[in-house]
């Protein structure tokens, strides 16, 4: 299902919305600085709006006190933000009336399945790594069985996007995702859901974040689609990997940033995504900082890949 090219028509959606949605598992490292700098230029270079967003749905991954970090690091190095801070934690209401709409129109199904034996009986892997969901309750639970999950019904056709970095995504949701849980067995809303409900209820219109969500796009486009929602252009960020080549997260260990060294630390960061970068702009106070970088900034100069290592001194930042 080709959607309207993002490239040409961007314009047209003024005034532009755009969001950083961080979540608080841990202090802001530099794969997340790289995220909140690149959507933030974007924004601003188009005099739009830049929204902040909490993503602390997972009570089980949110670590004690670490929103508070997150702002206070973004404030630090001269981030300025549109409005309230909106924490997901406060919105499940809002994620209740979209899945009871999604009940409704039967596109979603309980599901009994757990993790394990959804790995036990699949035969194919998912875009995501995991085990591809073998539809097990599609048509109804087991008998004895008991629901722990809704799941999407994963639609058998092919959904294409233009992306503002990487071009042209295409995605067969049945073939290469499956059905996908949209609330979980511990009593959360997934991801999937609630970023659309949000977006949609903030205005966002222009989504620029880090590209190991790229392959999620397409299940929020069908989202979208079922729940009768505007669809946002998308610009996925290559993501900062280290000598592993894994993605910096709390899970790898990933060392916060040092909000004390800043234009220092944002010109690294202006320079991962590709951007011409003045010798003398890293000595700079962080005003001039970002008056030459939202003038100078440019989404086509963003690498088009959906990773890039780090050199052992920005792993270091």
């Amino acid at each position: 299902m080709p959607l309207p090219d993002p490239l040409t028509g961007l314009a047209a959606r003024a005034p532009y919305r755009g969001r950083f949605a961080p979540s608080p598992t841990g202090p802001l490292h530099f794969g997340s600085l790289v995220a909140a700098l690149g959507s933030c230029l974007d924004a601003r270079a188009q005099r739009g709006a830049w929204l902040l967003r909490i993503e602390d749905l997972d009570r089980g991954r949110a670590a004690p006190d670490a929103a508070r970090r997150i702002l206070q690091t973004l404030e630090s190095l001269g981030f300025e933000w549109d409005g309230d801070a909106l924490y997901q934690s406060g919105r499940i209401d809002l994620y209740r009336d979209a899945l009871a709409r999604l009940q409704g129109d039967g596109r979603v199904f309980p599901c009994a399945c757990s993790r394990s034996e959804v790995e036990a009986r699949s035969r194919r892997r998912s875009v995501d790594g995991g085990a591809l969901y073998p539809g097990t309750c599609r048509d109804g639970l087991p008998v004895g069985a008991v629901a722990r999950s809704w799941r999407m019904r994963a639609p058998d056709r092919e959904f294409s996007f233009i992306d503002r970095v990487l071009g042209e995504i295409r995605q067969n949701p049945a073939r290469e995702v499956g059905d996908f849980v949209l609330f979980r067995a511990d009593g959360e809303f997934a991801y999937q859901l609630a970023v659309v409900v949000d977006d949609a209820a903030q205005g966002v219109n222009a989504v620029v974040r880090g590209a190991d969500l790229v392959d999620s796009t397409v299940r929020q486009i069908h989202l979208q689609e079922c729940l009768g929602l505007p669809t946002p252009t998308y610009a996925h960020l290559p993501v900062a990997v280290d000598r592993a080549g894994q993605k910096l997260s709390k899970q790898t260990r990933a060392e916060p940033v040092d909000a004390s060294r800043g234009a220092a630390l944002l010109v690294e960061a202006l320079r991962f995504l590709g951007q011409s970068v003045p010798e003398d702009l890293a000595r700079a106070p962080l005003s001039e900082f970002w008056s030459q970088a939202v003038a100078g900034w440019s989404i086509r100069s963003v690498p088009k890949k959906r990773a890039i290592p780090l050199t052992p001194f920005i792993e270091g930042a």
